[in-house]
């Protein structure tokens, strides 16, 4: 297999601080050493990919590189007897498409200890629109679900058009809970009603321009995926014994609360890590995503893209146009 070739996405700094992003042929002995080599079907577009594809080293040390911090395909050698050629799988996060050439390639090969066997239930092609945006999703959703009943009161959710944020939307609704989304998204509504959310309102509805240590109690819980100042106001807003999760910092990372809301409210503030999540809770969160918490019309969460196509994508997501999922199909 050494021999084999594949296209890549490959991204490479042209002159000092010029990076630029070609599809180019690439061989299976390029790939640095692993007990697992994996034939990509599909991959997803995630912001950190964006960001590795921009020449962004605090996310990717070394070019040229080919990011993607997510792949599903199916097996074509391993070393170990876990997983054995021919098995349908996933991976996501550790060090893929950071430091580890990703999923913007028709081929990689990584550790056995990322490979996640792809749940009954979910489609490789499936399992790619969630993706880690999924992953990290169900993650967030766990932590409010085992805090938060549906009864209990509204569940917010910022970031609500993004890859998390949606997701988040649409499994909150599924499983009854009031959804307040927000976006600063000017025709973002209809998408996020679309999902399930009940009501949707501005970045300067939820932002406190104040510097009110408490706010007016507003939801039972919330998942921020942009962190700041919308986070911090989530949290001041959020109803006594209520949670938070935290998984993004697009925004900003940095927190300006005082330890009221903890202390006089008893709020969780949970923070969601699907990088290094634990093989057990990974798999736990998969298996739901792909039974339970199943959405239907997967499709209408994301727009499909061809590897020579995904420049534009990277462009419009860091530029924070993008609503939903970018679907990358290897196979196109």
């Amino acid at each position: 297999m050494d021999a084999q070739k594949f296209r890549a996405l490959v991204v490479d700094e042209e002159t000092e601080g010029n990076f630029i992003r070609t599809v180019a042929e690439r061989c299976v002995s390029d790939l640095p050493p692993g007990e697992v080599l994996i034939r990509v079907e599909y991959s997803s577009l995630n912001y950190k990919d964006a960001l590795s594809a921009s020449g962004n080293r605090g996310v990717t040390r070394n070019y040229p590189h080919t990011p993607g911090i997510d792949a599903a395909g199916t097996i074509v050698e391993s070393i170990v007897d876990e997983v054995r050629p021919g098995d349908s799988v996933i991976v996501t996060s550790y060090d893929l498409g950071m430091n580890i050439p990703g999923g913007f390639g028709q081929y990689i090969r990584v550790p056995s200890s990322w490979v996640v066997p792809l749940p009954t239930g979910l489609t490789l092609k499936e399992s790619m629109i969630m993706g880690t945006a999924g992953l990290t999703a169900g993650l967030s959703v766990s932590k409010v679900v085992a805090v938060v009943a549906p009864e209990d009161g509204a569940v917010l959710v910022t970031g609500a058009t993004g890859g998390v944020g949606s997701i988040a939307v649409a499994i909150l609704a599924k499983l009854g809970y009031e959804v307040i989304a927000v976006s600063g998204k000017a025709d973002a509504e209809a998408y996020l009603k679309r999902l399930g959310a009940r009501e949707v309102i501005g970045r300067d509805q939820l932002i406190d321009q104040g510097a009110r240590p408490l706010l007016k109690v507003r939801w039972a819980g919330a998942i921020d995926t942009v962190g700041g100042d919308m986070l911090a106001a989530a949290i001041k807003s959020t109803q006594p014994g209520g949670i938070v999760t935290c998984c993004g910092n697009v925004a900003s990372a940095e927190l300006n609360l005082t330890v009221y809301p903890f202390i006089l409210r008893g709020i969780t503030l949970a923070g969601i890590d699907s990088q290094c999540c634990p093989m057990g809770l990974r798999q736990k969160v998969w298996a739901k995503l792909a039974d339970a918490w199943k959405l239907a019309e997967m499709d209408t969460l994301c727009q499909e893209s061809a590897l020579e196509n995904l420049s534009g994508h990277i462009e419009t997501m860091l530029q924070g146009q993008l609503k939903g999922r970018i679907l990358v199909n290897l196979t196109a």
